[in-house]
């Protein structure tokens, strides 16, 4: 799985997951247009399940992928090293968006996973409002920008390292 499928020579891995990242946002945007406005909660639940379990996959496979198989993002985007398509300003602007972008895909997890965690506990068996509605609310949408965040900058990198 060393050569990606949207043509820009990266691989299959970093092409799935900048799939999902395009796939999880209308998905999240779904999600919670039933919790808001159709009061469909446990629905919304269990798309947020489907949802972090599917990003928990995906990047786990994506970091086996990139780590250890490839031994890093450098050498995907530098498979021959005769002839590397980043160096200098180039690769250093690179780094810097992976870097931003990574403030965003490191803490998405830890905080989707503790919006999970809490609304599971404190909503048990069929979720409806309650006290900690208001703490799930301000949990949700700071995982809503977190994950919208993860996905543009996600973007940004993958282009800046394999298209442009």
């Amino acid at each position: 799985m060393k050569n990606g499928f949207l043509g820009h020579d990266a691989s299959f891995m970093l092409d799935f997951v900048v799939t999902a990242l395009v796939a999880i946002v209308p998905v999240l945007l779904y999600s919670l247009y039933v919790v808001k406005y159709q009061k469909k909660f446990r629905l919304h639940r269990n798309l947020q399940i489907a949802l972090g379990l599917t990003l928990l996959v995906a990047v786990t496979a994506f970091e086996v992928d990139t780590q250890i198989i490839h031994g890093g993002w450098e050498n995907i985007v530098n498979k021959d090293p005769d002839s590397p398509r980043l160096s200098g300003e180039a690769y250093q602007y690179a780094r810097s968006v992976l870097h931003f972008h990574l403030i965003f895909a490191i803490s998405t997890p830890f905080l989707w996973a503790t919006t999970l965690f809490l609304a599971l506990k404190k909503f048990p068996g069929d979720p409806k409002p309650g006290s900690h509605s208001r703490l799930h609310k301000v949990l949700g949408w700071a995982s809503v920008i977190d994950i919208v965040m993860t996905s543009v900058t996600g973007l940004w990198f993958y282009y800046v390292a394999f298209v442009a």
